[in-house]
């Protein structure tokens, strides 16, 4: 008989493939025993795809794509906006995480679908890019998939979608760009920063709190730039969260090395050290002969001779207090507290970094090069004793560019939920600054765009009108779920907020109140990036999983090669078992 390729795919799909060897009888068989096609002449043995491998094609790959990215979306979608709710997490050790931070739920979450883990590097990407609007990065996400599933059923081609959602995504770009608004003022930092911190668990406190983030984010700018590592989040339980303050420098974890050292240094010098006090070894194998106990003595009097010296040179240089990388000799400690010198060992490098760019000392590698110039200053070095653990404060330094925002909560949980509020109110403080540029909230940008994206649908030709529609359908997902976690009737809401854009573009949903007003009245301000990366990486993800129409996954590890014979049932001729 004849082979037809196509009924070769359409038989062979997500099944293993052998040809057999059996020279009377030369079939394609697959791993379910069915015959395929017949070859002429004598063949050989051929593998195509591994046992245990699962393949799955064109639509079924598609619909499987989009159910795993419509799902994960469902599962952050009920923590989004300021009535969202949480989401406990618990890992194999019976470690618990509670919180509605959308990229926090995503890490935890134990996910094994290829296309639901690139739909959590969408969120990654937002958190390291913005710092907040992870979880609305993912819901758009999701329901652009969930649109493209319509016009899939409607015989539309994957790449007219794909290329219909690039057009949308750009037009949306355009219409950011002139919704947005040009302000950076110390108000208006003010009130993005208290928007970011809504419904994350800092209610109570968000005033004080914004009040730190804005100081922190000012103090550490540096010619419009601001990179929010040198603004360190030190967290701790056992205090409510009004006592968070911001340290003027630098908090390190660590005590002194020395009880006899002074616990409070005032006008400190600080030296940065990154080699160890003591004595080094030698760099070969080296043997030392004593044949007299007094060459013992001599020996050990040398030693403590080489580190009483470099601690004279750290004392000599001016320097009262010491933070080193490294480690420090027993004795090179009796030294320094005998010098008056308040001294930290083993400090992490990001801490040595920080240190310098607070104080404005040099780190030195070598004690022998110390001098005055490479010290730093600070008001004040001291150790204080937080919720049972000692650090040390290095205060009132002059124009630091490193900052500490001491962070305080009640229990371990409930400070891991306000750092990472207020680690998402840094990201956005710290966007709108360097931009300048800020939306309204409550879901007014998005029904914007849409607004925008359904006239300009209208305006071309060909399918991808019906892509660029469906893509303006998708972004009114955000205010619809703000109103569906508020306990309102998102479809109301989504009318009462097209109307209301009638008349101002910023209008958005008060959740608070279940109405529609006015957003930069209200204080709910985003910034223009946070919007504009969130649209620009769902679209880019979403366009992505649409172009994939073969998923080829590996399901178990391939057996060695048993001489051709695997999978082939031991039966005569290399015959695949019948089944």
């Amino acid at each position: 008989m004849g082979f037809d390729i196509e009924k070769f795919r359409k038989k062979v799909r997500s099944q293993t493939i052998y040809i057999t060897s059996n020279p009377l009888m030369n079939y394609i068989y697959t791993k379910r025993g069915d015959t395929v096609a017949q070859l002429g002449g004598q063949g050989q043995q051929v593998l195509i795809l591994p046992e245990g491998t699962n393949r799955f094609l064109g639509r079924d790959a598609q619909r499987m794509n989009i159910l795993a990215g419509k799902v994960l979306a469902e599962t952050v979608r009920t923590t989004l906006g300021p009535k969202g709710m949480d989401k406990m997490l618990v890992d194999s050790l019976g470690d618990i995480v509670v919180t509605n931070d959308g990229v926090t739920i995503l890490k935890e979450m134990d996910i094994e679908h290829p296309a639901a883990k690139m739909l959590v590097e969408v969120a990654k990407t937002q958190e390291d890019e913005v710092g907040d609007g992870t979880t609305t990065a993912v819901i758009i996400a999701g329901e652009l998939l969930k649109k493209a599933e319509g016009l899939l059923d409607q015989e539309i081609h994957p790449t007219i979608i794909a290329m219909g959602y690039r057009q949308a995504a750009e037009k949306a770009q355009e219409i950011l760009n002139v919704i947005s608004i040009d302000a950076d003022d110390r108000d208006t930092l003010l009130k993005v920063a208290m928007t970011a911190m809504t419904g994350k668990g800092t209610e109570k406190a968000r005033e004080p709190l914004a009040e730190l983030i804005v100081a922190a984010v000012k103090q550490v700018e540096e010619n419009g730039e601001i990179d929010t590592d040198h603004i360190k989040i030190e967290k701790k339980d056992g205090a409510v969260v009004e006592e968070s303050k911001l340290v003027q420098g630098v908090i390190v974890d660590k005590e002194r090395v020395h009880p006899g050292m002074p616990k409070k240094v005032e006008d400190a010098k600080i030296a940065l050290l990154n080699s160890a006090i003591e004595v080094k070894e030698t760099e070969v194998d080296a043997e030392i002969r004593i044949t007299d106990p007094t060459q013992m003595q001599a020996f050990i009097e040398q030693e403590e001779g080489m580190i009483k010296g470099m601690v004279e040179k750290i004392t000599d240089a001016g320097a009262t207090v010491l933070f080193c990388q490294k480690g420090i000799d027993d004795l090179a400690q009796h030294y320094l507290a005998k010098a008056g010198v308040l001294a930290v060992r083993r400090v992490k490098k990001s801490d040595m970094e920080k240190l310098a760019r607070a104080t404005g000392a040099k780190v030195v590698s070598n004690i022998e090069d110390m001098t005055f110039d490479d010290l730093g200053e600070a008001g004040s070095v001291a150790e204080k004793r937080i919720s049972g653990e000692e650090m040390i404060f290095v205060e009132g330094c002059k124009d630091p560019k490193s900052v500490t925002l001491l962070v305080r909560g009640s229990t371990d949980h409930v400070v891991d939920e306000i750092e990472r509020a207020v680690d998402d109110a840094i990201g956005v403080v710290a966007a709108t600054v360097e931009d300048g540029k800020v939306v309204a909230g409550g879901g007014a940008a998005e029904i914007s765009i849409a607004k925008g994206l359904k006239e300009y649908a209208d305006s071309i030709s060909g399918r991808e009108q019906l892509a660029v529609a469906a893509f303006a359908e998708a972004l009114e997902v955000v205010p619809k779920t703000l109103a569906e976690n508020a306990g309102l009737d998102s479809i109301d809401s989504l009318v009462d907020l097209r109307a209301a854009h009638e008349k101002s573009i910023y209008m958005g949903l008060d959740v608070f109140k279940g109405d529609v007003r006015d957003m930069y009245k209200a204080g709910v301000i985003e910034p223009n990036r946070v919007k504009k990366q969130a649209i620009q990486s769902a679209a880019e993800a979403a366009e992505m999983i649409l172009r994939i129409d073969d998923v080829i996954a590996s399901t178990t590890p391939r057996e060695p090669d048993m001489g051709g014979m695997e999978g082939m049932g031991g039966m005569p001729g290399g015959m695949p078992p019948m089944m």
